[in-house]
């Protein structure tokens, strides 16, 4: 019997942050977004790892229950700073007071991902260490004027004008942009029935 060829899934990023987009996108794979638009107020105290998992959970449930034969991922960030969830600052004084704290000291970024199809669901995350090097007040007000960055956890992107200011990461680099995209794959993999991960054509396959 002759074997069908592989169709790939519909695939729906449940998020409009355009750094996941394009992580998404260097996967090879072809998706589209849908906004869950879901309550984000969910908080789990003394545990950021909970908190981001919760996150991504409610992201993503909110858009597969709309789509339950679609391959679904959603994910939520945060920066925990002493011990202290670091989430997207409301305004410039805001920004500036985020980097500040982070200067010359070393944070964490975590990230939840969720991974949903025909019911079945998965729901990790991944944990970066970020070091910051000593940032002057001249540098944090130029960085926040010129980048805008406020619809980033931490009030940063690493991917912009704020990788100078790093002089240690220890973990995953794509985790601090917002989507791991390792970790992703694994859960994939977990997932889609037999084989089917590899069918999608992603980077990963191609090793070796």
């Amino acid at each position: 019997m002759q074997q069908q060829p592989f169709v790939q899934p519909d695939i729906i990023l449940a998020s409009q942050s355009p750094r996941r987009q394009q992580l998404l996108s260097q996967m090879g794979l072809r998706f589209r977004v849908i906004a869950s638009g879901a309550d984000e107020d969910v908080y789990v105290p003394g545990d950021a790892a909970a908190t981001v998992r919760a996150l991504a959970r409610l992201k993503g449930r909110a858009v597969a229950a709309r789509y339950p034969a679609a391959l679904v991922i959603a994910a939520d960030t945060v920066v925990v700073y002493a011990g202290q969830i670091l989430g997207k600052p409301a305004d410039r004084r805001q920004a500036v007071q985020m980097l500040s704290r982070l200067s010359g000291s070393e944070h964490r970024v975590l990230t939840g991902v969720y991974v949903a199809l025909d019911g079945r669901e998965l729901c990790q995350h991944e944990e970066t260490a970020v070091v910051f090097g000593q940032l002057t007040a001249q540098e944090i007000a130029a960085y926040v004027h010129a980048a805008s960055p406020f619809d980033k956890a931490g009030a940063y992107g690493i991917q912009e004008q704020a990788a100078v200011f790093v002089q240690q990461l220890r973990g995953c680099y794509d985790n601090v942009m917002g989507l791991p995209l390792t970790r992703l794959y694994q859960m994939m993999c977990q997932i889609l029935p037999g084989g089917q991960a590899q069918a999608l054509g992603l980077m990963y396959s191609k090793r070796g």
